[in-house]
């Protein structure tokens, strides 16, 4: 697979807006994607945030396995807030309240102290795809920020009402230069890059091999396969079992690695962690 590499124009743009307006937060809500919580934890950010307090959320958690609660177990043994996260369920509103309403505990009880009764603010950031906005949407209430499955959807920095907060929506930002392409595929396979720069075979057949080597049983019960052995056997078996068969019985590779990508991005495949915490002890979020 070529080296995934994707940093549009307007990125540029975003994180010096941020860089501009992060003295006016008290904290930042920083969003990974629970299924792959490095891949999708940008350091470029970190800068950013300074020592602004962070509250780490592991969100579509209804897609990932147990390993999920070990990436929170990691984070908040780094000294950071962390908790895992559903937007599409408005539940997670009180958890994710709570949260916010402990970091700025301290900083309430002086400004009233001083007979102030101020608002908070808290900038929204990650990569592209992770649900910044629905994170956001869940918070106000209501559809305030656009969202959608592709990359990219918001470009624009805007601040939004939630309740006894203020919320900063920005755009998904990646680092300018992916050193680690094992979690730039991760990155591939969740839909934080641009689906129209990528090869979709190359996709398919290396998150088919990921899931053969951490998931077999999983790929056994939705697409029959049993030979592990070879990742295109693999795809050729995928094909047969959704009948991705071209005229001449040739197989339609293409239909096969959309459905595949799609299908794990949906969670039909089932619960699905990229990453295990257990290789990334003392990792630095």
């Amino acid at each position: 697979m070529k080296n995934i590499q994707w940093f549009p124009g307007h990125m540029t743009r975003a994180m010096r807006d941020m860089e501009e307006r992060k003295d006016l937060c008290d904290g930042v809500i920083c969003v990974l994607d629970a299924r792959a919580p490095v891949a999708t934890y940008n350091k470029n950010l970190k800068k950013i945030f300074g020592q602004k307090p962070i509250l780490y959320l592991l969100n579509k958690a209804d897609l990932a396995d147990s390993k999920a609660d070990g990436f929170v177990k990691l984070i908040e043994k780094s000294g950071h807030y962390c908790v895992k996260s559903d937007s599409t369920n408005v539940s997670t509103k009180r958890v994710l309240m709570q949260k916010l309403a402990a970091i700025t505990a301290e900083k309430r009880e002086r400004a009233e102290a001083k007979g102030l009764n101020r608002t908070f603010r808290f900038m929204v950031a990650g990569i592209p795809n992770t649900g910044k906005s629905t994170v956001v949407n869940l918070l106000s209430g209501q559809k305030r920020a656009k969202t959608g499955d592709k990359a990219g959807v918001t470009r624009d920095v805007r601040w939004l009402k939630c309740g006894e907060f203020d919320l900063l929506d920005t755009p998904g930002t990646m680092p300018p230069s992916f050193d680690n392409q094992y979690l730039a595929r991760h990155l591939a396979y969740i839909g934080s890059i641009n689906d129209d720069i990528l090869d979709f075979d190359d996709v398919a057949l290396e998150l088919l091999g990921e899931l053969a080597a951490l998931y077999p049983e999983k790929l056994t019960e939705r697409y029959g396969i049993t030979d592990f052995s070879e990742k295109l056997g693999m795809y050729e078996a995928l094909c047969k079992r959704r009948g991705f068969i071209l005229r001449g019985g040739e197989y339609d590779y293409e239909r096969g690695a959309k459905a595949l990508v799609d299908d794990f991005r949906k969670g039909r495949i089932g619960k699905i962690c990229l990453e295990n915490p257990s290789d990334y002890q003392g990792y630095e979020f």
